[in-house]
């Protein structure tokens, strides 16, 4: 099915058209003259244009010319009864697929529309890829020296070979969930498709649906133009749900569909659409707990953890610390020469715990470098402000149904008793305590314990 365009100041011409596509399966949409059909361009994604020479206003020549300029190029067919050599000539000099003249046969305008479709994708998926070829950052080889992330890379590998396995990455803000599902789609045979990734929390709970499954044009207020969801977009490639957790629990039940029917049907819409893509989600939360509290979905869970990926945060894998702070100098810098750092700044990040794992890390590098007025090695003076911040864990967690102070206290002198094995002053400097307050807490507690 394809979303037509056909433009023509003849009514009749347009109505056998129409009839003939429509049986076809194709959707259709009709414009007058070149300036009506630039007004529908601007506001439809169509997949192909069928189109006059010789119209009012504007003609199929000059419509092409600002096709053309646009940013996003659609194939045309030109479909004329004035045709000559010259008008052909400079139709398919500007890019026309095809040029047919009136009267047509039904078998030649098939396979004219067949023709100009593929065209249609092979376009618009040359777009899509320069896009992501412009945003891409992932590194030619993922950095990792570590046992941890060594194994993280062979599990991506063995996944890789798969084409169809739905992955799930796991690890706390920061670790490089992206970097992993851009590495896993880059070596799969999905590659050469496109890879579209998604944060679930950063786009409003009424728009998720949107977004992922695409609308027809007036499914909603401000629904001006039929558009495809990622999940159409990214058809023979992969779709990244980053922070599938904060996915909304009406946009779950549809995505669970998509995932067991491999078939999405846009807002408004009631064709089903089969697409073809692996899914990777990643999370930060704890979705088990999440499916205890009813706020995510069982049977999605089961559905995203067919292949769980682990990545461990930074400060369990402080093998990695200078490799990347290496890679982020070259990639900052440009530069290739050693030393990059002192050992006195080595010290520094390797005792640091980063709580935002490799992002801080990156952004520390940048710092350092900017300190550093861009002249190498680093010193610990260019990483002084990594200085850990005091601690705000809780030492103790109160449980709802409440405990008593009392025999709190009694368990705690008792550990520090059998820790010391019965020595009074080792158990008080356990608990922080001089040795007569410790005595006078242990004969108050006694002397109860009597009275009981």
């Amino acid at each position: 099915m394809a979303y037509i365009l056909i433009v023509d100041d003849e009514k009749k011409i347009r109505d056998i058209l129409r009839i003939m596509l429509t049986l076809k399966g194709h959707v259709i949409d009709e414009a007058e003259d070149g300036i009506e059909a630039l007004k529908k361009i601007e506001e439809n994604a169509y997949d192909l244009v069928i189109a006059d020479i010789k119209m009012p206003k504007l003609n199929g020549i000059d419509l092409l010319k600002k096709l053309n300029d646009s940013e996003y190029p659609i194939p045309v067919i030109f479909i004329t009864a004035y045709g000559s050599i010259d008008s052909a000539v400079e139709a398919m000099q500007l890019g026309a697929v095809d040029y047919i003249a009136k009267p047509f046969e039904e078998e030649r305008i098939m396979l004219a529309i067949e023709r100009s479709l593929g065209i249609s994708k092979l376009l618009s998926e040359k777009k899509a890829l320069q896009k992501e070829l412009e945003d891409r950052t992932l590194p030619k080889d993922i950095v990792c020296e570590s046992p941890h992330m060594k194994k993280v890379i062979e599990d991506v590998k063995k996944v890789a070979m798969l084409k169809d396995t739905t992955v799930i990455v796991t690890g706390e803000s920061g670790v490089g969930k992206e970097v992993i599902a851009r590495y896993l789609h880059s070596i799969s045979e999905r590659k050469n498709h496109r890879f579209i990734a998604i944060n679930c929390a950063a786009i409003p709970s009424e728009l998720i649906e949107s977004e992922l499954f695409g609308h027809e044009k007036g499914a909603f207020t401000g629904a001006n133009q039929r558009k495809k969801g990622i999940f159409e977009a990214a058809n023979g490639g992969t779709v990244f749900l980053d922070e599938v957790g904060d996915l909304p629990l009406d946009a779950q039940a549809k995505m669970l569909r998509v995932l067991q029917e491999r078939k999405v049907q846009r807002i408004g819409g009631v064709e089903e659409i089969p697409v073809d893509v692996r899914v990777i989600a990643a999370t930060n939360k704890d979705l088990e707990k999440l499916v205890q509290e009813k706020k995510f979905r069982e049977d999605l869970y089961y559905r995203l953890h067919v292949f769980p990926i682990h990545i461990p945060p930074l400060r369990e894998r402080k093998e990695d610390i200078l490799p990347l702070v290496d890679h982020f100098i070259r990639q900052i810098m440009g530069k290739s020469s050693k030393p990059f750092i002192t050992a006195g700044a080595k010290k520094i990040l390797e005792s640091y715990p980063f709580p935002g794992n490799v992002r801080e890390l990156r952004n520390a590098v940048e710092r350092a470098i900017i300190l550093a007025e861009s002249v190498l090695p680093l010193t610990a003076e260019h990483f002084s402000f990594l200085t850990p911040k005091p601690s705000t864990k809780k030492i103790f967690e109160l449980p709802p149904e409440g405990i008593s102070l009392e025999a709190l206290e009694k368990e705690l002198i008792k550990q520090a008793l059998e820790r010391t094995s019965g020595n009074k002053s080792a158990a008080a400097r356990i608990l922080g305590l001089t040795r007569s307050k410790f005595r006078t807490r242990l004969k108050l507690l006694e002397e109860k314990s009597e009275k009981d």
